[in-house]
C-alpha cells in the first residue's frame, strides 16, 4: 500500500508540474522523480522500512515533497501549494475503500483475540492520521479490542516519549505496567525513554527486515510472543 501510494504521488507530482510549468518539467527530465524517490525512501528493493514513506506522518511527507519542488526551482509557497494538490489527488489510495488498503500481518488477529480474552488493554500509537488508524482497525474487525490510539494530529506525537505517557494515561495504566511492540528504532527508544519495561521490535511488516537495534529483543511472527503472569 505504501509503495503504491508513494509511486502515485511521484506520478501526480510530475503531471502537475508538466501542466503548470511545462518548461521546468522538460528541463528536469528524470531528476524530479529521482529526488522524490530518494525523499520518500524508495529504491530498487521497494520501501525502506526506516524511510519517510514508512515511518513519517502525512505532513512530514508533504514537507519532503515541497522541499524537493523548492530544490528544483519553485518558490516555497508554490511548492507547498503544489504538494498539497498532489496529496489531495492521491489520498484516496490510502485507507478505507482504497484498492491498496493495508492488511494485518499474519497471526495478528489471533494475538489480539488472546489479549482481549485475558483482559489486557491494547492501544495503537502511530504517525498515521486518526482516520487512517480507525479505518484500519475497523476494516480488520478488531477495533473493539483497542481501548485507545494516538495519531499524528495529537501532540506530543511520536517519537516524543511524552506521547507514550499520554497514551498510558488514556488507557488508565502506568508505563511500568506496559509493553510496546514497534517496527522502528524510534518507537523502541521512545518507549524505553518513557519507562516502558518490555520493548520488542517487530520485523515481519516489511519485505525486507527493518534495521532494528539488536539491543532490543525482536520477533518475526506473532506466535513467537508468549504471555506470562
Amino acid at each position: 500500500m505504501l509503495l503504491a501510494l508513494a509511486e502515485a504521488r511521484i506520478m501526480h507530482c510530475h503531471r502537475l508540474l508538466q501542466r503548470r510549468h511545462p518548461g521546468l518539467a522538460a528541463s528536469l527530465g528524470s531528476e524530479l522523480e529521482h529526488l522524490l524517490r530518494r525523499a520518500y525512501g524508495l529504491d530498487g528493493a521497494g520501501v525502506n522500512p526506516a524511510g519517510t514513506t514508512a515511518v513519517a506522518s502525512r505532513r512530514h511527507n508533504l514537507l519532503s515533497t515541497a522541499t524537493v519542488l523548492a530544490m528544483v526551482g519553485l518558490g516555497w509557497p508554490e511548492a507547498m501549494e503544489l504538494g498539497e494538490a498532489v496529496f489531495a489527488g492521491t489520498d484516496n489510495l490510502h485507507g478505507r475503500g482504497s484498492v491498496h488498503r493495508p492488511q494485518a500481518t499474519e497471526e495478528l488477529h489471533g494475538l489480539v483475540e488472546l489479549l482481549a480474552g485475558i483482559g489486557l488493554r491494547c492501544a495503537v500509537i502511530s504517525n498515521d492520521e486518526a482516520a487512517g488508524i480507525a479505518d484500519f482497525l475497523e476494516g480488520e474487525g478488531i477495533a473493539r479490542h483497542f481501548q485507545a490510539f494516538r495519531s499524528a494530529e495529537q501532540t506530543p506525537r511520536k517519537p516524543d516519549p511524552a506521547a507514550v505517557l499520554a497514551l498510558c494515561r488514556d488507557l488508565g495504566v502506568e508505563p511500568g505496567a506496559c509493553a510496546l511492540i514497534g517496527d522502528a528504532n524510534s518507537d523502541l527508544r521512545m518507549a524505553r525513554a518513557a519507562g516502558v519495561p518490555v520493548v520488542i521490535g517487530y520485523t515481519a511488516g516489511w519485505s525486507r527486515r527493518p534495521p532494528l537495534d539488536p539491543a532490543f529483543p525482536q520477533l518475526h511472527h506473532w506466535s513467537q510472543l508468549t504471555l506470562g503472569e
